[in-house]
């Protein structure tokens, strides 16, 4: 198929923009429907783009642009489209910003802003400081709202959101600076408890380094103690199970990590809830033996007897001893298995190299 010209590209996001302005008019002009008519625009600009579309939207350079900014984890969206469309041109979103406005009072609003206008509040200058605070807290809010979609979904749909976020607004003080104070933090807070869900631990120094200080360290901490805080609070909120595995995994990023004596407690705490069966969590097995390898790995200080001691309480509850030694006995006749297939495998070897000399 023919890649389109810019001007027709240029036309087609015209129409879009036109059309997400009538969706928001007329949200505004029905006041019974338009919580249901928010929802459905929020859902048409997080959909994934097709390849029919993308031929129609994007150019070869622009495709390798966007592709870029988006991690293989995620298939190119609308909003990412749009939100580059209404930094080259802000007039097109002028009107649809004022109509976003007046539905403040709607949840999916500050969701819709999020997507739509995240490059724009950063990239395009504001005038009025007041509606820049605004806008600011908007965006912390509908982005922590649409990260937490992601992680009930387990997807990462909105991973260019996140990732715009961190590598052109957070790491870059020139950027950041534009924000008051506040904000910051809030940002900073945000991005501490989705960073290990996105795949960015790799970052987690960086990241630190341009945590905005706070004036009262004595009572709140460094910004690895903040950053900790905020995870441990994330982890206690988890319900999917293959993201709680997968947070899990990533606190090996911790190791070696500097916090003060109040915070490592705390996250100890947090590890000891996963570990126990029964409530108030009732962890998974999987969940369990994860959250042992986190514990083991970052406080290897009294390991043994830490596994001796949980041994020591599940013998008080006779009613897991049936499950416990299933699956031992699962683990050693595995182990047993294994070990025979390895020295077959090597016997073999020897074998065959043998033949050969």
């Amino acid at each position: 198929m023919q890649k389109t010209t810019a001007l027709q590209r240029s036309a087609y996001l015209t129409a879009l923009s036109l059309e997400i302005e009538r969706k928001l008019q007329k949200a505004l002009s029905s006041p019974p429907q338009r919580l249901e008519l928010l929802q459905q625009l929020f859902a048409d600009i997080a959909l994934e783009i097709d390849d029919r579309a993308q031929d129609i939207i994007l150019d070869n350079g622009e495709d390798e642009v966007t592709k870029t900014d988006n991690t293989s984890e995620s298939s190119l969206c609308f909003y990412d489209v749009l939100a580059n469309h209404f930094v080259a041109k802000p007039e097109n979103g002028k009107h649809i910003l004022e109509l976003i406005v007046l539905l403040w009072s709607q949840s999916s609003a500050s969701h819709i802003f999020a997507l739509l206008f995240h490059k724009w509040l950063f990239e395009v200058p504001v005038e009025n400081q007041e509606a820049f605070l605004r806008y600011g807290s908007a965006l912390v809010q509908g982005a922590s709202d649409v990260f937490w979609i992601d992680i009930q979904t387990n997807r990462r749909r909105f991973i260019s959101l996140f990732h715009y976020l961190l590598e052109d607004v957070v790491i870059v003080p020139s950027i950041l600076g534009k924000l008051p104070l506040q904000a910051r933090r809030d940002l900073f807070h945000l991005l501490s408890k989705f960073l290990f869900f996105y795949n960015f631990d790799y970052m987690l120094e960086v990241f630190l380094k341009h945590c905005p200080i706070s004036t009262n360290t004595f009572l709140i901490g460094s910004p690895a103690d903040v950053f900790v805080i905020e995870l441990t609070d994330q982890l206690q909120k988890l319900k999917v199970e293959p993201v709680l595995l997968h947070y899990l995994a990533s606190l090996r990023a911790l190791k070696g990590l500097e916090m003060r004596m109040t915070t490592s407690t705390r996250l100890r705490a947090c590890l000891y809830s996963f570990i126990s069966p029964g409530g108030p969590m009732y962890p998974t097995r999987a969940v369990r033996h994860a959250a042992w390898d986190s514990l083991d790995l970052l406080f290897p200080v009294g390991q043994y007897p830490r596994h001796v001691i949980s041994l020591f309480f599940r013998l008080l509850y006779p009613w897991y001893w049936p499950s416990s030694c299933w699956n031992f006995v699962k683990v050693c006749i595995t182990t047993v298995l294994y070990s025979l297939l390895r020295l077959l495998f090597s016997s073999w070897e020897r074998m065959k190299n043998s033949r050969s000399d």
